[in-house]
Protein backbone atom coordinates (compact mmCIF):
# COMPACT_ATOMS: atom_id res chain seq x y z
CA UNK A 1 0.00 0.00 0.00
CA UNK A 2 1.15 3.51 -0.76
CA UNK A 3 1.52 6.47 2.24
CA UNK A 4 -1.76 7.97 0.48
CA UNK A 5 -3.61 4.44 0.96
CA UNK A 6 -2.56 4.41 4.68
CA UNK A 7 -3.43 7.76 5.22
CA UNK A 8 -7.35 7.28 4.07
CA UNK A 9 -7.56 4.28 5.76
CA UNK A 10 -6.14 6.36 8.95
CA UNK A 11 -8.55 9.17 8.30
CA UNK A 12 -11.77 6.61 7.72
CA UNK A 13 -11.16 4.69 10.84
CA UNK A 14 -10.66 7.66 13.36
CA UNK A 15 -14.05 9.23 11.81
CA UNK A 16 -16.81 8.37 14.14
CA UNK A 17 -20.03 6.60 12.42
CA UNK A 18 -22.37 9.92 12.98
CA UNK A 19 -19.31 11.75 10.83
CA UNK A 20 -19.93 8.92 7.72
CA UNK A 21 -23.42 9.51 8.10
CA UNK A 22 -23.85 13.18 7.85
CA UNK A 23 -21.27 13.03 5.28
CA UNK A 24 -23.67 10.77 3.27
CA UNK A 25 -26.51 12.15 3.74
CA UNK A 26 -25.03 15.73 2.73
CA UNK A 27 -23.79 13.75 -0.57
CA UNK A 28 -27.41 12.85 -1.12
CA UNK A 29 -28.90 16.27 -0.35
CA UNK A 30 -26.26 18.19 -2.65
CA UNK A 31 -27.08 15.72 -5.63
CA UNK A 32 -31.13 16.10 -4.80
CA UNK A 33 -30.68 19.53 -5.24
CA UNK A 34 -28.47 19.83 -8.14
CA UNK A 35 -31.49 17.25 -9.79
CA UNK A 36 -34.32 20.06 -8.50
CA UNK A 37 -31.87 23.03 -10.10
CA UNK A 38 -32.20 20.83 -13.03
CA UNK A 39 -35.76 20.23 -13.28
CA UNK A 40 -36.57 24.00 -12.41
CA UNK A 41 -33.76 24.95 -15.86
CA UNK A 42 -35.74 22.52 -17.80
CA UNK A 43 -39.37 24.14 -17.21
CA UNK A 44 -38.37 27.40 -17.88
CA UNK A 45 -36.80 26.33 -21.02
CA UNK A 46 -39.58 24.13 -22.03
CA UNK A 47 -41.83 27.25 -21.13
CA UNK A 48 -40.15 29.64 -23.42
CA UNK A 49 -40.24 27.10 -26.23
CA UNK A 50 -43.42 26.58 -25.96
CA UNK A 51 -44.17 30.43 -25.63
CA UNK A 52 -41.83 30.69 -28.66
CA UNK A 53 -43.22 27.81 -30.59
CA UNK A 54 -46.75 29.52 -30.39
CA UNK A 55 -45.74 33.15 -31.61
CA UNK A 56 -43.91 31.55 -34.18
CA UNK A 57 -46.70 29.58 -35.26
CA UNK A 58 -49.07 33.11 -35.31
CA UNK A 59 -47.06 35.34 -37.20
CA UNK A 60 -46.00 32.32 -39.65
CA UNK A 61 -50.00 31.94 -40.50
CA UNK A 62 -51.03 36.14 -39.77
CA UNK A 63 -47.78 36.92 -42.76
CA UNK A 64 -50.29 35.94 -46.00
CA UNK A 65 -52.96 38.61 -44.17
CA UNK A 66 -50.54 41.70 -44.10
CA UNK A 67 -50.33 41.77 -48.38
CA UNK A 68 -52.74 41.34 -51.20
CA UNK A 69 -52.85 41.08 -54.77
CA UNK A 70 -54.28 43.38 -57.02
CA UNK A 71 -54.88 43.07 -60.95
CA UNK A 72 -54.62 45.80 -63.15
CA UNK A 73 -57.83 46.14 -65.60
CA UNK A 74 -58.46 48.29 -68.60
CA UNK A 75 -61.71 50.06 -67.93
CA UNK A 76 -64.10 51.61 -70.71
CA UNK A 77 -66.61 53.83 -69.27
CA UNK A 78 -68.88 53.39 -71.91
CA UNK A 79 -72.24 55.49 -72.15
CA UNK A 80 -74.13 52.70 -73.60
CA UNK A 81 -72.49 50.21 -70.61
CA UNK A 82 -72.75 52.89 -67.86
CA UNK A 83 -76.62 53.54 -68.95
CA UNK A 84 -76.44 57.19 -68.03
CA UNK A 85 -76.26 60.13 -70.00
CA UNK A 86 -73.90 62.54 -68.17
CA UNK A 87 -71.55 62.56 -65.33
CA UNK A 88 -73.80 64.42 -62.24
CA UNK A 89 -73.37 63.03 -58.87
CA UNK A 90 -76.93 61.72 -59.26
CA UNK A 91 -76.48 59.67 -62.62
CA UNK A 92 -73.44 58.20 -61.93
CA UNK A 93 -75.21 56.98 -58.13
CA UNK A 94 -77.43 55.06 -60.52
CA UNK A 95 -74.81 54.14 -63.34
CA UNK A 96 -74.24 50.17 -64.13
CA UNK A 97 -71.33 49.90 -63.05
CA UNK A 98 -71.42 46.15 -63.22
CA UNK A 99 -71.81 45.63 -66.66
CA UNK A 100 -69.88 48.30 -67.30
CA UNK A 101 -66.84 46.40 -65.45
CA UNK A 102 -68.11 42.62 -67.15
CA UNK A 103 -67.62 43.79 -70.29
CA UNK A 104 -64.39 45.44 -69.44
CA UNK A 105 -63.26 42.23 -68.21
CA UNK A 106 -64.43 40.46 -70.90
CA UNK A 107 -63.03 42.43 -73.53
CA UNK A 108 -59.51 41.78 -71.91
CA UNK A 109 -60.49 38.30 -72.56
CA UNK A 110 -61.62 37.64 -76.08
CA UNK A 111 -61.30 33.88 -76.39
CA UNK A 112 -63.90 33.15 -73.04
CA UNK A 113 -67.12 32.83 -75.16
CA UNK A 114 -69.34 30.20 -72.81
CA UNK A 115 -71.64 31.78 -70.05
CA UNK A 116 -70.26 29.53 -67.91
CA UNK A 117 -66.62 30.30 -68.71
CA UNK A 118 -67.30 34.16 -68.18
CA UNK A 119 -69.36 33.82 -65.24
CA UNK A 120 -65.80 31.76 -63.58
CA UNK A 121 -63.45 34.32 -64.94
CA UNK A 122 -65.61 37.17 -63.57
CA UNK A 123 -65.50 35.32 -60.32
CA UNK A 124 -61.52 36.14 -60.15
CA UNK A 125 -61.88 39.66 -59.17
CA UNK A 126 -63.47 40.85 -56.00
CA UNK A 127 -67.11 41.82 -55.14
CA UNK A 128 -65.80 45.31 -54.41
CA UNK A 129 -64.16 45.97 -57.90
CA UNK A 130 -67.48 47.45 -59.30
CA UNK A 131 -67.00 49.99 -56.75
CA UNK A 132 -62.93 50.44 -57.01
CA UNK A 133 -64.72 51.53 -61.04
CA UNK A 134 -66.89 53.57 -59.52
CA UNK A 135 -64.91 55.47 -56.95
CA UNK A 136 -62.18 56.01 -59.91
CA UNK A 137 -65.15 57.80 -62.02
CA UNK A 138 -66.29 59.93 -59.45
CA UNK A 139 -62.75 61.33 -59.02
CA UNK A 140 -61.89 62.01 -62.67
CA UNK A 141 -65.70 62.26 -64.59
CA UNK A 142 -63.23 63.00 -67.61
CA UNK A 143 -63.50 59.41 -68.11
CA UNK A 144 -67.03 59.25 -69.15
CA UNK A 145 -67.67 57.64 -72.42
CA UNK A 146 -63.98 56.31 -73.14
CA UNK A 147 -64.28 55.03 -76.86
CA UNK A 148 -63.50 58.65 -77.62
CA UNK A 149 -60.15 58.01 -75.83
CA UNK A 150 -57.38 56.99 -77.51
CA UNK A 151 -56.46 54.11 -74.79
CA UNK A 152 -59.38 53.26 -72.10
CA UNK A 153 -58.58 53.88 -68.33
CA UNK A 154 -56.29 51.39 -65.78
CA UNK A 155 -57.41 50.98 -62.56
CA UNK A 156 -56.19 48.38 -59.80
CA UNK A 157 -58.96 46.68 -58.29
CA UNK A 158 -58.39 43.89 -55.62
CA UNK A 159 -58.13 39.81 -56.96
CA UNK A 160 -60.98 37.45 -54.58
CA UNK A 161 -60.02 35.96 -52.00
CA UNK A 162 -59.68 32.51 -53.66
CA UNK A 163 -57.31 34.05 -56.24
CA UNK A 164 -55.60 36.03 -53.62
CA UNK A 165 -54.62 32.46 -51.47
CA UNK A 166 -53.62 30.57 -54.85
CA UNK A 167 -51.16 33.26 -56.01
CA UNK A 168 -49.99 33.24 -52.35
CA UNK A 169 -49.14 29.24 -52.46
CA UNK A 170 -51.66 28.40 -49.63
CA UNK A 171 -53.86 26.23 -51.85
CA UNK A 172 -52.85 24.64 -55.41
CA UNK A 173 -55.19 23.56 -58.11
CA UNK A 174 -56.86 20.02 -57.23
CA UNK A 175 -56.23 19.90 -53.85
CA UNK A 176 -59.14 19.33 -51.72
CA UNK A 177 -61.42 22.27 -51.55
CA UNK A 178 -59.52 24.33 -53.61
CA UNK A 179 -61.73 26.89 -55.11
CA UNK A 180 -59.40 28.06 -58.05
CA UNK A 181 -60.02 25.40 -61.22
CA UNK A 182 -57.78 24.93 -64.00
CA UNK A 183 -59.40 27.38 -66.16
CA UNK A 184 -59.21 29.99 -63.65
CA UNK A 185 -55.28 29.48 -63.16
CA UNK A 186 -54.81 29.56 -66.93
CA UNK A 187 -56.35 32.88 -66.62
CA UNK A 188 -54.29 34.34 -63.42
CA UNK A 189 -51.18 33.11 -65.27
CA UNK A 190 -51.72 35.16 -68.15
CA UNK A 191 -52.68 37.89 -65.91
CA UNK A 192 -49.39 37.85 -64.59
CA UNK A 193 -47.14 37.20 -67.73
CA UNK A 194 -49.18 40.89 -68.51
CA UNK A 195 -47.44 41.87 -65.42
CA UNK A 196 -50.97 43.33 -64.46
CA UNK A 197 -50.96 41.42 -60.94
CA UNK A 198 -49.33 43.24 -58.19
CA UNK A 199 -48.63 42.49 -54.38
CA UNK A 200 -49.19 45.28 -51.97
CA UNK A 201 -49.08 46.40 -48.65
CA UNK A 202 -52.55 45.19 -47.05
CA UNK A 203 -53.62 48.73 -45.68
CA UNK A 204 -57.05 47.62 -45.51
CA UNK A 205 -56.78 45.38 -42.77
CA UNK A 206 -55.99 48.43 -40.66
CA UNK A 207 -58.55 50.53 -42.33
CA UNK A 208 -61.61 48.69 -43.14
CA UNK A 209 -64.26 46.99 -41.08
CA UNK A 210 -65.42 43.67 -40.75
CA UNK A 211 -67.07 41.36 -43.71
CA UNK A 212 -68.02 38.76 -45.53
CA UNK A 213 -65.37 38.97 -48.15
CA UNK A 214 -62.10 38.08 -46.73
CA UNK A 215 -60.33 40.13 -48.94
CA UNK A 216 -62.13 43.11 -47.60
CA UNK A 217 -62.22 42.48 -43.76
CA UNK A 218 -60.10 44.45 -41.39
CA UNK A 219 -60.24 45.06 -37.61
CA UNK A 220 -60.25 48.98 -37.07
CA UNK A 221 -64.68 48.38 -36.20
CA UNK A 222 -63.24 45.42 -33.97
CA UNK A 223 -60.20 46.82 -32.64
CA UNK A 224 -62.21 51.19 -31.85
CA UNK A 225 -64.74 48.80 -30.03
CA UNK A 226 -62.05 47.09 -27.96
CA UNK A 227 -60.64 50.60 -26.70
CA UNK A 228 -64.27 52.08 -26.40
CA UNK A 229 -64.95 49.21 -24.02
CA UNK A 230 -62.01 48.85 -22.42
CA UNK A 231 -62.63 52.72 -21.78
CA UNK A 232 -65.83 52.21 -20.04
CA UNK A 233 -64.11 49.31 -17.76
CA UNK A 234 -61.53 51.36 -16.96
CA UNK A 235 -63.56 54.53 -16.12
CA UNK A 236 -65.82 52.47 -13.88
CA UNK A 237 -63.92 49.56 -12.28
CA UNK A 238 -60.68 51.55 -10.88
CA UNK A 239 -62.42 54.08 -8.93
CA UNK A 240 -64.83 51.81 -7.48
CA UNK A 241 -62.40 49.14 -6.92
CA UNK A 242 -59.63 51.37 -5.04
CA UNK A 243 -62.26 53.22 -2.98
CA UNK A 244 -63.86 49.48 -1.76
CA UNK A 245 -60.47 48.58 -1.03
CA UNK A 246 -59.61 51.81 0.89
CA UNK A 247 -62.65 51.70 2.98
CA UNK A 248 -62.60 47.92 3.82
CA UNK A 249 -58.71 48.66 4.68
CA UNK A 250 -58.39 52.05 6.79
CA UNK A 251 -62.23 52.49 7.54
CA UNK A 252 -64.75 49.69 7.92
CA UNK A 253 -64.67 48.14 11.34
CA UNK A 254 -64.18 44.76 11.79
CA UNK A 255 -67.32 42.74 12.13
CA UNK A 256 -69.25 39.35 11.11
CA UNK A 257 -71.19 42.11 8.20
CA UNK A 258 -67.36 42.80 6.61
CA UNK A 259 -66.53 39.64 6.95
CA UNK A 260 -69.43 38.60 4.80
CA UNK A 261 -68.15 40.76 2.10
CA UNK A 262 -64.12 39.76 2.11
CA UNK A 263 -65.94 35.92 1.69
CA UNK A 264 -68.18 37.77 -1.14
CA UNK A 265 -65.46 39.84 -3.11
CA UNK A 266 -63.25 36.68 -2.86
CA UNK A 267 -66.00 33.97 -4.08
CA UNK A 268 -66.93 37.05 -6.86
CA UNK A 269 -62.84 36.89 -7.88
CA UNK A 270 -63.88 32.70 -8.95
CA UNK A 271 -67.30 32.97 -10.80
CA UNK A 272 -67.31 32.26 -14.57
CA UNK A 273 -67.06 35.00 -16.98
CA UNK A 274 -70.53 33.52 -18.54
CA UNK A 275 -72.54 34.39 -15.49
CA UNK A 276 -71.84 38.15 -15.34
CA UNK A 277 -72.91 38.17 -19.18
CA UNK A 278 -75.99 36.77 -18.35
CA UNK A 279 -76.22 39.33 -15.45
CA UNK A 280 -75.89 41.86 -17.83
CA UNK A 281 -78.46 40.36 -20.70
CA UNK A 282 -80.92 40.00 -17.65
CA UNK A 283 -80.57 43.64 -15.97
CA UNK A 284 -78.27 45.85 -17.87
CA UNK A 285 -80.42 45.35 -20.84
CA UNK A 286 -83.72 43.86 -20.52
CA UNK A 287 -84.42 46.14 -17.03
CA UNK A 288 -82.20 49.30 -17.74
CA UNK A 289 -82.98 49.24 -21.50
CA UNK A 290 -79.46 49.67 -22.46
CA UNK A 291 -78.49 49.13 -26.21
CA UNK A 292 -77.20 45.42 -27.44
CA UNK A 293 -73.88 45.05 -28.74
CA UNK A 294 -72.73 48.38 -26.98
CA UNK A 295 -69.36 49.46 -25.93
CA UNK A 296 -71.38 50.51 -22.55
CA UNK A 297 -73.03 47.31 -21.61
CA UNK A 298 -69.27 45.34 -22.47
CA UNK A 299 -67.70 47.95 -19.74
CA UNK A 300 -69.89 47.36 -17.61
CA UNK A 301 -70.41 43.93 -17.58
CA UNK A 302 -66.44 43.60 -18.03
CA UNK A 303 -65.98 46.59 -14.95
CA UNK A 304 -68.35 43.54 -12.57
CA UNK A 305 -65.90 40.91 -13.51
CA UNK A 306 -62.85 43.25 -12.91
CA UNK A 307 -63.83 44.36 -9.84
CA UNK A 308 -62.71 41.61 -7.16
CA UNK A 309 -59.25 41.49 -8.65
CA UNK A 310 -58.81 44.92 -8.28
CA UNK A 311 -60.15 44.94 -5.29
CA UNK A 312 -58.36 42.32 -3.53
CA UNK A 313 -54.69 43.66 -5.33
CA UNK A 314 -55.52 47.08 -3.93
CA UNK A 315 -56.11 45.89 -0.56
CA UNK A 316 -53.14 43.47 -0.34
CA UNK A 317 -51.18 47.31 -1.31
CA UNK A 318 -52.27 49.07 1.14
CA UNK A 319 -51.86 46.77 3.66
CA UNK A 320 -48.49 46.31 3.10
CA UNK A 321 -48.01 49.87 3.39
CA UNK A 322 -45.34 50.10 6.77
CA UNK A 323 -47.74 51.44 9.85
CA UNK A 324 -44.79 53.77 10.71
CA UNK A 325 -46.14 56.01 7.61
CA UNK A 326 -49.67 56.25 9.26
CA UNK A 327 -48.39 56.76 12.97
CA UNK A 328 -45.82 59.67 11.59
CA UNK A 329 -48.70 61.20 9.37
CA UNK A 330 -51.02 61.15 12.72
CA UNK A 331 -48.67 62.37 14.55
CA UNK A 332 -47.76 65.45 12.88
CA UNK A 333 -51.12 66.37 13.18
CA UNK A 334 -52.74 64.81 9.73
CA UNK A 335 -56.13 64.03 9.57
CA UNK A 336 -57.38 60.63 8.88
CA UNK A 337 -58.24 61.14 5.31
CA UNK A 338 -55.40 63.35 4.77
CA UNK A 339 -52.98 60.24 5.83
CA UNK A 340 -54.98 57.71 3.56
CA UNK A 341 -54.85 59.99 0.17
CA UNK A 342 -51.43 61.78 1.26
CA UNK A 343 -49.37 59.48 1.98
CA UNK A 344 -50.85 55.82 1.83
CA UNK A 345 -52.54 55.51 -1.30
CA UNK A 346 -49.51 56.66 -3.11
CA UNK A 347 -46.84 54.20 -1.66
CA UNK A 348 -49.64 51.63 -2.26
CA UNK A 349 -49.90 53.20 -6.20
CA UNK A 350 -47.86 50.77 -7.69
CA UNK A 351 -49.35 47.88 -6.62
CA UNK A 352 -52.90 48.94 -7.15
CA UNK A 353 -51.80 49.77 -10.72
CA UNK A 354 -50.67 46.13 -11.30
CA UNK A 355 -53.89 44.52 -9.96
CA UNK A 356 -55.77 46.80 -11.87
CA UNK A 357 -53.53 45.70 -15.28
CA UNK A 358 -54.01 42.13 -14.77
CA UNK A 359 -57.75 42.90 -13.81
CA UNK A 360 -57.80 44.79 -17.41
CA UNK A 361 -55.68 42.09 -19.31
CA UNK A 362 -58.24 39.33 -18.00
CA UNK A 363 -61.17 41.65 -19.52
CA UNK A 364 -59.01 42.18 -22.41
CA UNK A 365 -59.76 38.56 -23.71
CA UNK A 366 -62.64 37.84 -22.68
CA UNK A 367 -65.56 36.75 -24.97
CA UNK A 368 -68.42 34.25 -23.06
CA UNK A 369 -69.55 37.61 -21.46
CA UNK A 370 -69.11 39.57 -24.51
CA UNK A 371 -71.53 36.99 -26.59
CA UNK A 372 -74.27 36.86 -24.36
CA UNK A 373 -75.13 40.76 -24.23
CA UNK A 374 -75.44 40.41 -28.45
CA UNK A 375 -71.38 41.42 -28.87
CA UNK A 376 -70.82 38.92 -31.47
CA UNK A 377 -73.10 40.41 -34.03
CA UNK A 378 -71.79 41.20 -37.39
CA UNK A 379 -71.59 44.63 -37.80
CA UNK A 380 -69.31 46.55 -40.90
CA UNK A 381 -69.63 49.98 -39.21
CA UNK A 382 -66.50 51.47 -37.09
CA UNK A 383 -68.21 52.80 -33.61
CA UNK A 384 -67.88 56.04 -32.69
CA UNK A 385 -69.37 56.14 -29.13
CA UNK A 386 -70.05 53.71 -26.43
CA UNK A 387 -73.44 53.42 -27.38
CA UNK A 388 -72.93 52.80 -31.44
CA UNK A 389 -73.22 48.95 -31.85
CA UNK A 390 -69.72 46.90 -31.67
CA UNK A 391 -67.76 44.02 -31.40
CA UNK A 392 -64.23 43.52 -29.85
CA UNK A 393 -60.84 41.64 -30.97
CA UNK A 394 -61.43 38.85 -29.34
CA UNK A 395 -64.93 38.00 -30.82
CA UNK A 396 -63.74 39.22 -33.82
CA UNK A 397 -61.28 36.10 -33.75
CA UNK A 398 -63.67 34.11 -32.69
CA UNK A 399 -66.36 35.13 -35.87
CA UNK A 400 -63.22 34.69 -38.36
CA UNK A 401 -61.73 31.20 -36.97
CA UNK A 402 -65.67 29.81 -37.57
CA UNK A 403 -65.84 30.42 -40.94
CA UNK A 404 -65.23 28.47 -43.15
CA UNK A 405 -63.30 31.07 -46.19
CA UNK A 406 -59.73 29.58 -46.14
CA UNK A 407 -58.41 33.14 -45.91
CA UNK A 408 -59.82 34.07 -42.98
CA UNK A 409 -57.30 31.58 -41.24
CA UNK A 410 -54.57 34.28 -41.89
CA UNK A 411 -56.80 37.24 -41.00
CA UNK A 412 -57.28 35.32 -37.64
CA UNK A 413 -54.02 35.11 -36.75
CA UNK A 414 -53.08 38.43 -37.63
CA UNK A 415 -56.07 40.13 -35.49
CA UNK A 416 -54.83 37.88 -32.81
CA UNK A 417 -51.22 39.47 -33.47
CA UNK A 418 -53.37 43.04 -32.91
CA UNK A 419 -54.49 41.46 -29.48
CA UNK A 420 -51.34 41.04 -28.40
CA UNK A 421 -50.01 44.48 -29.63
CA UNK A 422 -52.63 46.16 -27.83
CA UNK A 423 -51.72 44.21 -24.76
CA UNK A 424 -48.60 44.78 -24.49
CA UNK A 425 -48.95 48.31 -25.07
CA UNK A 426 -51.57 48.11 -22.28
CA UNK A 427 -48.36 46.78 -19.99
CA UNK A 428 -45.84 49.47 -21.24
CA UNK A 429 -48.18 52.13 -20.13
CA UNK A 430 -48.93 50.46 -16.66
CA UNK A 431 -45.72 49.55 -16.15
CA UNK A 432 -44.04 53.79 -16.84
CA UNK A 433 -47.31 54.54 -14.32
CA UNK A 434 -46.25 52.32 -12.03
CA UNK A 435 -42.64 53.27 -12.18
CA UNK A 436 -43.66 57.01 -11.94
CA UNK A 437 -45.32 56.54 -8.96
CA UNK A 438 -42.60 54.22 -7.34
CA UNK A 439 -40.85 57.66 -7.62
Amino acid sequence: MTNLDIKAVKNLKSESPTTIKVTASLKSRHKKEKRFKLAGKLAVSLGFFLVFALVFDIVYKALPAFHQHWVKLDIEYQQSWLSINDTTAKSLQSANFRKTLKNSIYQQFPDVKGRKDKRSLFKLFSSNAEFTIKDQLLAKPHLFNTTALKSPAEVWVRLDDDVDSYLKNIETVGDVGARVDQKQAIWVKQLTQENRIEKRFNISFFTNGDSREPELAGVKGAFTGTILTMLVTLALSFPLGVAAAIYLEEYAPKNKWTDIIEVNINNLAAVPSIIFGLLGLAVIINIFGLPRSAPIVGGIVLSLMTLPTIIIASRASIKAVPPSIREAALGIGASKMQTTFGHVLPMAMPGIMTGTIIGLAQALGETAPLLMIGMVAFIVDVPTNVTDAATVLPVQIFLWADSPERAFLAKTSAAILVLLGFLFVMNISAALIRKKFEK
